[in-house]
């Protein structure tokens, strides 16, 4: 008897009491709920994941469904495209559950989180899979969600972010309670894919988001938009948001946070707003050259083990398969149908997974810190305050109460130092010499671009083609005038203003003199390169419009398929009305 509770004091002071988070006691009142909540979903586990009705969600979910151990709610915007998707790959309706969710929309995500929190009854959710992302690498500018957020960044992290905060208690009475990001190598510049192709991932200091990342800015850097460094810059914020949910919540709630990189899917729809050569050619270049080339199954199967593997159950890690790329890799991948190993590429099977090196800039916590606050801030999200169960023993309250006075007085401290910052706490504008070195780069820039770059992208346009009209829409909001932008209205100390009685005059400085002269010669060149370019096109030359379609024969496409029941099934509900 003794021995046994000796015991049970070792595993006290080791674990700080965190096993008595799991005890309660039920009311009668919720006995019945509870007997509901069996009825409905058995021991089988609950799984929300985002995008499941193409890609690599839609795989994931299959194989989840699959094992018969699992209830899945699919998170969608469009629910009879899902509903088409789970007929022809034969989901287990009664265990899969489609759920609305536009992800451009923040009241869209609250909406969705609610209904998941009333379906669920007092079952715990056991997964909760961010998947879902869009890729507008050749967008010529930013497109807006209905929140007036660059869209990539909000549909790919921050309505990811702003759903994790959400359903995070609803996951603490889990046995096994799991978030899993879908990172990338592109968001890792340790790298080649992450750290070797331009534009690289980099949040610089998060000013365009701790200016508040509201139409016009675009950026989390608070620069130009760049659609591509957009992508990689929303993965890199889940990779980072993974390890700092880990080191902020894991030992309080159980919760393992991880992200995974499960291959280029060089075929997925994400890139169903490439042109159409590059749709075509990048798989076969990723298969037998990078070897980074994995299908949509055998991505699926990956996130799939993260989900289910017990020994992915592991918080704060980065998953990945067989290992890092490897050179000269040619021959070997024709011999083997590109099936080789290397840096996420196919093939390795179920124990090639291993727990990835990430970069430096992932692993920055302080940058983490702030990322997470200015993601509070724009998301508006409510986190929950957890609180480590606490031991009854009087010593350690006395303890704890000196050891929580001494910690807010070192953080004190801590807090008077603010790098990049002013006694007044606005940030420290850039030196002159540096303007100056900015302000002669944008205007050498900008004679080669309205000379040497107006050929390139003349001849771009016909070598590549036009960018697609669906990469082009989509936008909730208008771009707002760059007068808007916060960033650009910080006043220098060397610029002094003057008020009247209606309006302010600013006294102009050298600085400013030469950004006048700067505006002075792109808004003489903006003028009519755009008309230029057209009669210089129309006149060499004219558009070939191929209107004759091929016959097709053979089995209908995947999308073909789905258009059909989505067709049919319209018509049946306009029948019956």
């Amino acid at each position: 008897m003794f021995r046994s509770f000796f015991i049970l004091v070792l595993l006290a002071s080791a674990n700080g009491f965190q096993f008595m988070s799991k005890w309660k006691i039920t009311p009668p009142a919720d006995i019945e709920r509870e007997a509901a909540t069996k009825a409905k979903f058995g021991d089988k586990k609950l799984v929300v994941i985002t995008g499941t009705s193409s890609g690599l969600g839609r795989k994931t979910a299959q194989a989840l469904l699959r094992t018969g151990q699992y209830h899945v709610i699919g998170g969608v915007r469009d629910i009879d495209k899902m509903e088409a998707v789970a007929e022809i790959d034969g989901f287990d309706t009664t265990n899969f559950t489609p759920m609305h969710v536009e992800l451009n929309s923040f009241d869209s995500v609250r909406n969705f989180c609610e209904e998941v929190k009333k379906f669920k009854l007092a079952k715990p959710i056991d997964r909760l899979v961010c998947n879902a992302g869009i890729y507008q690498p050749t967008l010529p500018y930013a497109k807006w969600s209905a929140d007036g957020h660059e869209q990539t960044m909000q549909v790919n992290y921050l309505s990811h972010f702003l759903m994790v905060s959400e359903l995070l208690n609803e996951m603490k009475d889990s046995p096994d309670p799991r978030v899993i990001m879908v990172g990338s190598v592109t968001g890792n510049d340790n790298t080649v894919g992450g750290g070797g192709v331009y534009p690289i991932a980099d949040l610089k200091n998060l000013d365009g988001f701790k200016a508040g990342f509201k139409n016009p800015i675009a950026m989390a850097d608070g620069y130009g938009f760049d659609g591509a460094k957009a992508y990689k810059d929303s993965k890199l914020c889940l990779m980072m948001m993974s390890n700092f949910l880990h080191a902020k919540y894991n030992k309080l709630t159980g919760i393992s946070f991880s992200s995974i990189y499960p291959g280029c899917i060089a075929e997925s729809p994400l890139f169903r707003e490439k042109r159409e050569w590059f749709r075509k050619y990048f798989p076969i270049f990723m298969k037998y050259i990078t070897g980074g080339y994995v299908s949509e199954h055998e991505a699926g199967q990956r996130l799939f083990q993260v989900c289910h593997d017990p020994r992915c159950s592991k918080s704060g890690v980065y998953w990945s398969w067989n290992g890092g790329p490897r050179e000269g890799r040619g021959i070997e991948a024709l011999e083997k149908g590109g099936q080789i190993s290397g840096g996420g590429g196919a093939g390795g099977g179920w124990d090639s997974i291993y727990e990835n090196d990430q970069s430096a800039k992932v692993n920055n916590l302080e940058l983490a810190m702030n990322l997470f606050k200015t993601s509070t801030d724009i998301t508006e999200a409510d986190w929950p305050d957890v609180s480590v169960v606490r031991s009854p023993c009087p010593t350690l309250n006395v303890i704890g109460a000196i050891s929580k006075a001494m910690i807010e007085k070192e953080e004190l401290k801590r807090m008077e130092q603010r790098p990049g910052f002013d006694a007044e706490g606005k940030p420290v504008t850039l030196p002159k010499a540096k303007k100056v070195k900015l302000v002669t780069q944008k205007v050498v820039g900008g004679v080669f671009r309205r000379t040497v770059g107006r050929v390139g992208r003349f001849l771009s346009r016909r070598l590549l083609g036009r960018i697609p009209d669906t990469a082009l829409q989509g936008s909730f909001q208008e771009q707002e005038p760059a007068e808007k932008n916060p960033l650009l209205a910080t006043t220098t100390d060397s610029t002094t203003t003057t008020t009247s009685s209606s309006t302010s005059r600013v006294v102009t400085t050298e600085d400013d003199t030469l950004n006048n002269g700067v505006n002075e010669v792109d808004n003489f060149m903006n003028n009519d390169a755009g008309l230029v370019e057209k009669e210089i096109s129309e006149q060499i030359f004219t558009e070939y419009h191929n209107n004759s379609v091929e016959e097709k024969d053979g089995m209908k496409s995947d999308q073909e398929l789905i258009e059909e029941l989505m067709t049919n099934k319209k018509k049946e509900q306009q029948s019956s009305v």
